[in-house]
């Protein structure tokens, strides 16, 4: 006769996945436009102090009569590259599929610009 064996279950296995995605901390903790919702926790003029403390006469605050959003804090260099007119209407569109009046949004906006010239030879 074999020696009786007590039943115990198994201790349960525990594991953990971890993901890290790591980037550089960006000063301000903004991306290239802030879009600035009507009834936002933080108003345009907090979001223009912020941004003038940590990365003075960087960002352009242009404020707005639209529904959803008070205002826009717009990197300069991108005014630079594509004029405000252009580039606001795209952006709030954008903007206001995925936010409401509540929300501070950010957004990470990537101009090409594509040049052709034809020259007399």
């Amino acid at each position: 006769m074999l020696p009786q064996e007590t039943s115990r279950s198994p201790e349960p296995q525990r594991k953990a996945d971890i993901t890290i995605k790591l980037s550089e901390f960006e000063i301000p903790p903004m991306q290239d436009i802030l879009l600035v919702g009507k009834r936002a926790p933080i108003g345009p003029e907090a979001v223009r102090r912020m941004v003038d403390a940590v990365s003075p006469e960087q960002y352009e605050i242009v404020r707005l009569n639209h529904e959803v959003f008070e205002a826009v804090v717009v990197k300069k260099s991108l005014l630079r590259l594509l004029p405000k007119e252009k580039l606001l209407p795209i952006v709030i569109e954008e903007g206001k599929r995925i936010a409401d009046d509540n929300m501070v949004v950010k957004a990470q906006i990537n101009i090409t610009i594509q040049i052709s010239r034809t020259v007399d030879l």
